[in-house]
Formats: structure tokens, C-alpha cells, sequence
């Protein structure tokens, strides 16, 4: 496994549209080996191969839940002061050639982030159900019907595919502020 290289915008291989995936052999095993530790050590919740330079159909979800069965971990990383946090377990997820069968006509908002717009949030509307169709790692197909967290996940990994990112769903005007920002924020660092 190796941490890969998350490429920003504005990579114009963000804007690619991925292609299916017809093999399902090692070297796939290894991109989606790879996704992880990249996500994990970024940190992320969700990462498309695309945004480590690979046009694939491939997606990587975790959204690490807190577990309610481990010990709380004593922090000292946010200002100094002395807290604990409940650990997260991992609940990895591979999506490969995912679909998108049957998106609810209710919808949610949900303040996005992106590791190839890093630090920049935004609200952005969903289908709040979908039902989703996928392969795994083997091939296998897979349907299910999704809501919550893992819904809007799925659909945001999803727009990668398509060469979209969150900040297009955006209104022209807070599209401009939010890339001014990340500009501010890369001078400054």
C-alpha cells in the first residue's frame, strides 16, 4: 500500500469523466489499497480514483462512525487543552462502476468538503434516498438503497466520475468567493 498524491483543483484531470472498469485483477486490488490509505491519511471519509490521477470508476468510502465500544482517547492536539474523544472504527466500502438507479425527489443539504478543494465547505442539495447499484473488488454486483450520510457520500464520489465537483453544484457567485478563499488560504500557507 502507498499514500498517492491527491491532485486540487484546478488539475483539469478533475474535470475527466472516468471509465468503466473491465478488469478486476490485482492491479485494481492495489488502486483500491492505495484509496484508502491515501483517504485515511488525508483525512477523508470518501476519495475517487480520479482524484488520485486514475479515470477510473473506482470510489473509497469510510465514514467512520464512532465506537460506542471503545474507550474514549485523551487529545491534546486542539489548543492544548486537555479533552478526550470517542475512537472511530472503520467500515471501508469499495464502489466500483457505481449507478445511481432511483435518487427520492425529497432532497437534503449537507455542508460538503472535498479533498481536491481542500478547506473550502459549502451547502450543497441531494436526492436525500438513493438506490445504488455497484461491483466489488471480485466483480460481484451489488443493489441497495442508501440514505444519510452514506447517500450524500456516494453521490458526491459519484460527481467526481463525471468530472464534477461539489463546488459546481454552486451558484456562480459563491463558486467565485470559495475559489478566491482557497487562493487566499494557498498564498497564506
Amino acid at each position: 500500500m502507498a499514500i498517492r498524491e491527491i491532485i486540487e483543483i484546478p488539475d483539469p484531470r478533475l474535470k475527466q469523466v472516468s471509465t468503466p472498469v473491465e478488469r478486476f485483477d490485482d492491479e485494481l486490488k492495489t488502486l483500491v489499497a492505495d484509496m484508502f490509505e491515501t483517504m485515511y491519511d488525508a483525512p477523508g471519509i470518501g476519495l475517487a480514483a480520479i482524484q488520485v490521477g486514475v479515470p477510473l470508476r473506482v470510489l473509497v468510502i469510510d465514514l467512520q462512525p464512532d465506537d460506542p465500544d471503545a474507550e474514549p482517547e485523551v487529545c491534546h492536539s486542539h489548543g492544548g487543552h486537555h479533552h478526550t474523544h470517542q475512537p472511530t472504527k472503520r467500515e471501508p466500502h469499495v464502489f466500483i462502476n457505481p449507478e445511481i438507479l432511483n435518487p427520492s425527489e425529497e432532497f437534503i443539504v449537507y455542508n460538503e468538503g472535498c479533498l481536491s478543494v481542500p478547506e473550502i465547505y459549502a451547502d450543497v442539495e441531494r436526492p436525500a434516498r438513493i438506490r445504488a447499484r455497484w461491483q466489488d473488488l471480485d466483480g460481484n454486483t451489488h443493489e441497495e438503497a442508501l440514505e444519510g450520510m452514506m447517500a450524500i457520500c456516494l453521490q458526491h464520489e459519484m460527481d467526481h466520475l463525471e468530472g464534477i465537483l461539489f463546488i459546481d453544484h454552486l451558484s456562480r457567485l459563491k463558486r467565485q468567493m470559495a475559489l478566491k478563499k482557497l487562493e487566499k488560504l494557498r498564498k497564506a500557507a
